[in-house]
C-alpha cells in the first residue's frame, strides 16, 4: 500500500521529502527495499533501488518512478542528478532515522541544504488507514491460530525454546512473513521477567507460561501476550491473573481518540494498584505499532498528548512477582470513533491445559 500522496500532502514548505530507511520507503511505496532511497516532491515522486530489487520494485510501485543504480551510477549520483534535475535548493529528511553520518552523506548526495522535516512521515504512520488495520488484523489471526494449535500440544516436559519455535513455525505455515519481533515465551518463575529469553526451561504442573509473540502481513506487525496455566493455579496465581485483566478492561475502556496517554495507561495501573500490587507492574500500558513493532505515540506515564484517530496500540498490563511467576495479558486497540475497537480476537479467560 502506497502513501506517497499523503506525504505529499504533508510537505509543505518543503521542496522534497528524501527517505533512506527501509521502513519510510515502504510506508511511501508499499515495498521493502533495504538499500536505497525515496524522494517525493509536490509534483513528481522517485525510487531509487540496485538491480536486486529493481524487477520486482517495478511491477509493485505504481505511483512513484523507480530508477535503478548500475557500476558506474551509484546511489549518491543518481540523488545528486535527481535534485538538479527538480531545480532543488533545499531538501527535507528526518534526523530521527538518520545516523550525523548518513545526513552529512546524503546533504553531500544531493549537493543542496538538508533541512529537518518535522517528522512527516512518523506523524502520518501514527494514524492507520483502512488498509493498514487490515493488514495488521491479518497477521494477528495468523498468530491467534498458531496459538490455537500450540496451546493443543503445550504439556509438562516441554521447553520455552520448543514452544517458541512451535509458534514461529505456525506462524509461517499459516502465511506470516515472518516474527514482527522475538518470541518472548517464559514458564515459572521465569514468568516474572516481561522481556525473558526462552531457552530450555522445562514446563511443570502448576506453572504460567507468557507467550508475547507476532508476525508481519504485507510488513505490518501483529502484537499479542496470553499467560496459560498448565495442570493447576493457586488461589494467588488466579488473584494475579484476574487483576491484571481487570486491568487492561479499564485501560481499553478509557482508550480513545483524543485521550492522553498517560490517562489511559492510569486506568490500568489503578486497578493493579487498587489491588495491593502497585510494584509490580513497572512498565507502560501499551505502546504503537505497524511497521514497526514499537512506534509513537504510547499510553504511557508521561505522555501528556492526545492519542490521535487512527492509532494502534497495545494494550497490554502485567503483574510480575519476582522470583514466583508473573502475567501479563496483551491486545492490540484501533483508536477511531471515539472509541477503542479491539482487533484481538484470542479468549482471555484463564485457560488451564
Amino acid at each position: 500500500m502506497s502513501h506517497v500522496s499523503n506525504i505529499r500532502e504533508a510537505l509543505g514548505s518543503h521542496q522534497a521529502l528524501v527517505m533512506t530507511d527501509a521502513v519510510s520507503i515502504r510506508y511511501a511505496t508499499g515495498f521493502h527495499i533495504d538499500d536505497g532511497a525515496a524522494v517525493i516532491t509536490h509534483d513528481g515522486a522517485w525510487v531509487i533501488t540496485d538491480s536486486r530489487y529493481v524487477e520486482a520494485a517495478t511491477a509493485a510501485i505504481r505511483d512513484m518512478e523507480v530508477l535503478c543504480t548500475s557500476t558506474g551510477h551509484s546511489l549518491s549520483a543518481m540523488l545528486g542528478e535527481l535534485a538538479a534535475s527538480q531545480g532543488l535548493t533545499r531538501a527535507a529528511a528526518s534526523p530521527s532515522r538518520l545516523s550525523h553520518a548518513q545526513w552529512a552523506w546524503l546533504e553531500k548526495a544531493l549537493g543542496v541544504p538538508l533541512e529537518e522535516d518535522g517528522n512527516i512521515v512518523a506523524g502520518l504512520r501514527a494514524c492507520k488507514d483502512r488498509d493498514e488495520v487490515d493488514a495488521i488484523v491479518a497477521a494477528q489471526r495468523i498468530a491467534e491460530k498458531a496459538l490455537d494449535e500450540v496451546l493443543g500440544i503445550i504439556k509438562p516436559g516441554m521447553t520455552e525454546q520448543q514452544i517458541a519455535a512451535e509458534l514461529v513455525y505456525r506462524m509461517y505455515k499459516f502465511g506470516g512473513e515472518g516474527n514482527s519481533f522475538d518470541p518472548i515465551v517464559v514458564t515459572g518463575a521465569k514468568s516474572s521477567m516481561p522481556h525473558g529469553v526462552p531457552g530450555d526451561n522445562v514446563v511443570k504442573d502448576g506453572d504460567f507460561i507468557t507467550m508475547d509473540f507476532g508476525t508481519l502481513y504485507h510488513g505490518y506487525c501483529s502484537d499479542m501476550t496470553r499467560t496459560v496455566a498448565v495442570g493447576h493455579v493457586t488461589d494467588e496465581m488466579r488473584r494475579v491473573y484476574d487483576t491484571v485483566l481487570q486491568a487492561q478492561l479499564a485501560g481499553i475502556a478509557a482508550a480513545a481518540p483524543g485521550v492522553p496517554g498517560k490517562d489511559v495507561h492510569e486506568a490500568g495501573r489503578k486497578v493493579i494498584a487498587d489491588a495491593g500490587y502497585g510494584a509490580y507492574f513497572g512498565h507502560g500500558f501499551g505502546h504503537s505499532l505497524g511497521l514497526e513493532i514499537h512506534e509513537d505515540p504510547g499510553a504511557r506515564p508521561g505522555n501528556e498528548g492526545p492519542l490521535p484517530e487512527g492509532a494502534v496500540i497495545s494494550a497490554e498490563p502485567g503483574i510480575y512477582l519476582p522470583g514466583r511467576f508473573g502475567v501479563r495479558i496483551e491486545d492490540m486497540l484501533w483508536l477511531h470513533d471515539g472509541g477503542a475497537e479491539n482487533l484481538t480476537k484470542a479468549p482471555k479467560e484463564l485457560i488451564i491445559l
